[in-house]
C-alpha cells in the first residue's frame, strides 16, 4: 500500500504571504481612499469660504456702491433745494421792494416809522445866515464861479468847527464826498423827502444810522474850491420825490 505524499512546506509559505500582502493593499486601499476623501472635503470647504469671501465682497461693493448712491443723491437734493432758496428769496426781496412804498421808510431797529410831511417843520442846521438862496426858477450869481445858475439847495454861512445838526428824524441812506459839496450826508426822512448836507467833516454818524432831529452828522469844514470866495458853509439841499425843494417852506421862522 502506497503512502499519500504530504502537503509542501513551501506551497503553504507562499499562501501565507500571497494572504498577507492581499490584507496588505487593502489597508493602504482604505487609507488611500480616505485620504483621497478627506482632502476632496477640504477642497470643497475651501471653495466655498472662497465663494463666501467673493460673495461678501461684492454683497460689501454693493452696499458701498448703493451708499455713495445714496449719498450722491441726498448731496444733489441738496443742492437743488439750496438753489431753489436762494431763487425764492430772490423773488421774495423783488417782490418785497416792488410791496414797500417808496414814500415810506421804517426804522431798523427803531420801531418808528419815518413820516416827514409838507407841514412837518425842519430845524436849522447851523448858526449861520443865507449866503445864497434857494432857485430853481431863475439862476443866481455864484461868486467863485462868476457865473450865474440855478441853486437846488442854500447856502449857509458857518464857522469851521461849528455844529451841523438833523433839520428832522431820518435814516442816514449815504455818507459821499463830491468834488462840489465835500462830505456830504444824505438822510431819508420818509415819504419821498430827503436832506442832503454838505461842507462837513468828522462825521460821526454811519449808514443805516436811525437820527433824531437835532442830532448832530458833523461839523462845518473848510470849503471846497466851488464856495472858496463865499467861505465855511453848510450846502442844505432838500428833495421830494428826488426833485429840488425849498427847505425854507418848512423852516419855522
Amino acid at each position: 500500500m502506497k503512502k499519500r505524499p504530504k502537503p509542501s512546506r513551501k506551497r503553504g509559505a507562499s499562501v501565507g504571504i500571497a494572504i498577507c500582502f492581499a490584507a496588505a493593499v487593502a489597508i493602504v486601499g482604505t487609507y488611500t481612499l480616505k485620504s483621497y476623501q478627506e482632502s476632496d472635503r477640504q477642497e470643497a470647504s475651501t471653495m466655498d469660504e472662497t465663494n463666501g469671501d467673493k460673495n461678501k465682497t461684492k454683497v460689501q461693493t454693493k452696499s458701498a456702491n448703493t451708499d455713495r448712491l445714496v449719498i450722491s443723491t441726498k448731496d444733489d437734493e441738496k443742492e437743488k433745494e439750496t438753489e431753489e432758496v436762494k431763487e425764492e428769496i430772490g423773488e421774495g426781496s423783488a417782490d418785497e421792494a416792488q410791496d414797500v412804498p417808496l414814500n415810506t421808510t421804517e426804522t431798523a431797529g427803531s420801531g418808528t416809522a419815518l413820516n416827514f410831511t409838507e407841514s412837518s417843520q425842519l430845524l436849522w442846521p447851523v448858526n449861520g445866515q443865507i449866503l445864497l438862496n434857494f432857485s430853481m426858477d431863475k439862476t443866481v450869481y455864484f461868486s467863485t464861479l462868476d457865473q450865474y445858475k440855478y441853486n437846488p439847495a442854500l447856502i449857509i454861512s458857518g464857522a469851521e468847527g461849528d455844529q451841523v445838526i438833523s433839520g428832522a428824524a431820518g435814516v442816514v441812506k449815504s455818507i459821499d464826498v463830491s468834488a462840489q459839496t465835500g462830505t456830504t450826508v444824505n438822510l431819508d426822512l420818509g415819504n419821498g423827502y430827503e436832506l442832503f448836507v454838505g461842507q462837513l467833516k468828522e462825521v460821526p454818524v454811519n449808514t443805516g444810522d436811525y437820527v433824531n432831529a437835532n442830532t448832530v452828522i458833523g461839523y462845518v469844514s473848510q470849503p471846497t474850491k466851488y464856495y472858496s470866495v463865499e467861505g465855511c458853509n453848510v450846502y442844505y439841499e432838500m428833495r421830494k420825490d428826488g426833485q429840488p425843494i425849498d427847505p425854507l417852506q418848512f423852516v419855522d421862522e
